[in-house]
């Protein structure tokens, strides 16, 4: 991908995760098991998410994350479809022909 794809591609990933909008939230079961109280906490955390670097973020495309909460590792990871979420998206740049998905799990999970 080019500079400015990737740009794009970043933008819009992180657009998504701060706002839950634009796309599809997935919560896998250990996730979805917490305390409403605990899972907003999470999930807030999610959407502030800005510690991106070479370790977690080679792609510079900001499409995942670890994060420590309540002594438990988590991890989220936004992936790109076709907008019928059957294929690969065939350029994740553009929003007309792309579903982001975002998965949220506990680290054992993955």
């Amino acid at each position: 991908m080019s500079a400015t794809t990737i740009d794009r591609v970043r933008e819009l990933n992180d657009s998504f995760r701060s706002s839950f909008v634009g796309g599809a939230v997935m919560l896998t079961d250990a996730v979805d098991a917490l305390e409403p109280d605990a899972k907003r906490r999470l999930l807030e955390k999610v959407r502030d998410f800005d510690q991106f670097e070479d370790g977690n973020d080679p792609y510079r495309e900001h499409d995942f994350g670890a994060i420590t909460f309540e002594g438990e590792q988590y991890l989220f990871k936004l992936d790109y479809y076709d907008r019928a979420c059957k294929f690969a998206s065939p350029d994740p740049a553009n929003p007309a022909v792309t579903t982001r998905v975002l998965t949220i799990m506990h680290a054992l999970d993955y």
